[in-house]
C-alpha cells in the first residue's frame, strides 16, 4: 500500500491563497467597522433622546479600541508606515521645498 505523495502548491496557487486570506481579513474589518458605526449611531441617538449624561462615549471608546486592534491585526504597521511611505514622504517634502 502506497501513500499518495503530497505536492507542494505551485507559487501561483500559494500567492492566490495568501491574497484570498488577506481579502477575507479586510472584508471582516470593513464589516466590523460598519457594524461599529451603525451601533454607535444608535447608541448616540438613544443617549440623545433620553438625556444626559453622555454615557454612549464609553462603549464607543471600548469598542473603538477593539476595532483599532482589529485594524492593526489586518494591516499591521503598513497602515501607518507601509511600503513606499518613506519615499512618498521624501518626494512630498522635496516638492514642498521646491515651491518655496
Amino acid at each position: 500500500m502506497s501513500t499518495p505523495s503530497v505536492q507542494p502548491p505551485d507559487a501561483d496557487q500559494a500567492a492566490y491563497e495568501r491574497a484570498r486570506r488577506k481579502v477575507r481579513q479586510i472584508k471582516s474589518l470593513y464589516i466590523h467597522a460598519s457594524v461599529y458605526c451603525i451601533v454607535m449611531i444608535g447608541l448616540f441617538l438613544i443617549n440623545f433622546f433620553t438625556g444626559r449624561p453622555w454615557w454612549f462615549i464609553w462603549p464607543a471608546l471600548g469598542w473603538g479600541i477593539g476595532l483599532a486592534f482589529h485594524a492593526f491585526g489586518v494591516h499591521g504597521t503598513e497602515a501607518l508606515f507601509g511600503t513606499g511611505w518613506e519615499e512618498r514622504k521624501l518626494r512630498e517634502l522635496m516638492e514642498r521645498e521646491r515651491r518655496g
